[in-house]
C-alpha cells in the first residue's frame, strides 16, 4: 500500500474509533448539561456523530479498505476527562458545571477538527474526490459544533461574572439583557445626534 494511502487509512481507523466512543459519551454529556441549549447541542451533535460514523464507513468503502477501528488513545483520554468533568459538576453551581462541560466538549471538537483536516488533505492528495467531499462535510459539522459551544458559553460566562460580582441573574435572560442595554444606549445616542443636528 502506498505510504499516503496507508497514512490516510490509519487516520480513518483512528477517527472511526473516536467517533464510536463519542456516540456512547454524548448522551452522558447531554444528561449532565443543565442549560437547555447546551443539552440540545449535545443531543444534536449525537445525531451528527452517528452520521459521521456512517460517512467514515463510506470513505473506507471508496478506498477499498475494511472499516476497522484502531484504538484512539487521544479520544479515550478526552472522554475520561469528560467523565471526570461530569462527576465534578454534580457538586458545582449549574453555570460553572455547564462551562466545564463546554470546555471538555471543545477539547474533543478541536481534536476532531485537526484529525478530519488531516484526513481530508490526505484524501485530496490521493485524488479521492468523493472521499475528500465527505470528509470536508464532516469537518464543517465539527467546526459548526465548536462554534455553537462558544455561542452557548458566552452568556454563561457573562452570568458567572455577574454572579461573582454579587449580581442576581437569570440564565435565560443574560443575552437579552445585554441586547436591551445596548439598544437603550443606541436609542439615547440617536436622540442626542438628532438634537445636535
Amino acid at each position: 500500500m502506498p505510504q499516503v494511502k496507508e497514512l490516510l487509512t490509519n487516520e480513518l481507523q483512528d477517527l472511526l474509533h473516536a467517533e464510536t466512543q463519542l456516540v456512547n459519551a454524548l448522551p452522558k454529556m447531554a444528561d449532565a448539561a443543565r442549560h437547555p441549549k447546551l443539552k440540545e447541542a449535545f443531543e444534536k451533535h449525537l445525531l451528527q456523530t452517528q452520521t459521521h460514523v456512517e460517512r467514515l464507513r463510506r470513505v473506507f468503502n471508496l478506498l477499498g479498505e475494511d472499516a476497522q477501528p484502531k484504538t484512539c488513545r487521544a479520544m479515550v483520554g478526552l472522554i475520561e476527562e469528560g467523565q471526570e468533568t461530569i462527576q465534578e459538576g454534580t457538586s458545582m453551581d449549574a453555570v460553572a458545571a455547564d462551562l466545564a462541560l463546554i470546555a471538555a466538549a471543545q477539547r474533543v471538537e478541536h481534536y476532531e477538527i485537526a484529525a478530519y483536516g488531516t484526513a481530508r488533505t490526505l484524501a485530496r492528495q490521493l485524488g479521492e474526490t468523493e472521499a475528500t467531499r465527505l470528509l470536508s462535510h464532516t469537518l464543517g459539522e465539527e467546526e459548526g459544533a465548536d462554534y455553537l459551544l462558544t455561542a452557548i458559553a458566552d452568556p454563561l460566562l457573562q452570568e458567572a461574572t455577574l454572579k461573582d460580582a454579587g449580581a442576581d441573574t437569570n440564565l435565560e435572560t443574560v443575552g437579552s439583557e445585554k441586547r436591551a442595554v445596548t439598544q437603550s444606549q443606541s436609542t439615547q445616542t440617536n436622540t442626542k445626534v438628532r438634537k445636535a443636528g
